[in-house]
């Protein structure tokens, strides 16, 4: 990865493997780690489960497992919040399968801001674009909406997210673009129905 893509993270700093190495050394240095990345993990596992309470307390449970395996963690040119997504990856993974379900922020729930106050067809035609794009990313599947999410809310790179999702930076890259090729096929279907 270019040094570049690693400081312009917004996770990423100069002293992170030093407070990584610090909180190894000496738990409570941990709760700087937990300040930096639990409000971004919090919204991670929200986005997957839809429910505030679940979201809590995965996100306890991504933290409380961090801290138990801080020992083992190795510092690979990736921020360390990388390493706190793959967690929270496989406790949602976890969570998915017991639950036997899958939920996801309702559609209205969803506020749009109207961005054309003077012209209300056009926000209208906004608001039913944005409807049509957020109903298409919830009938892809759930590694391509976890994609969409890192990409697009987190603003991970391709070998970022290839971390958190336990893939390859190329098969991110093919990954996407199938992704956006479905989302195109989904809309051109849908234009001529």
């Amino acid at each position: 990865m270019r040094p570049s893509a690693v400081t312009n993270h917004p996770f990423a700093t100069d002293s992170e493997q030093a407070l990584v190495e610090r909180a190894k050394a000496a738990p409570e240095a941990f709760g700087e780690l937990y300040e930096r990345y639990v409000d971004k993990i919090y919204s991670y596992i929200y986005y997957r489960v839809s429910n505030s309470s679940d979201a809590e307390d995965l996100t306890a449970r991504t933290f409380y497992q961090a801290l138990a395996k801080i020992e083992s963690y190795e510092h690979r040119g990736l921020p360390f919040s990388a390493w706190l997504y793959r967690i929270a990856h496989n406790l949602v993974a976890n969570w998915h399968r017991q639950h036997s379900r899958r939920k996801f922020v309702s559609l209205e729930d969803v506020e749009l801001p109207s961005f054309h106050r003077d012209n209300p067809s056009l926000t209208v035609e906004i608001q039913e674009t944005h409807s049509e794009l957020l109903a298409a990313i919830h009938r892809l599947t759930a590694d391509r909406q976890q994609l969409l999410l890192l990409k697009y809310v987190e603003r991970f790179s391709n070998a970022e997210i290839g971390q958190v999702m336990g893939r390859s930076e190329s098969s991110i890259k093919s990954l996407y673009h199938r992704t956006l090729q479905s989302l195109r096929k989904d809309f051109a279907d849908r234009d001529h129905s």
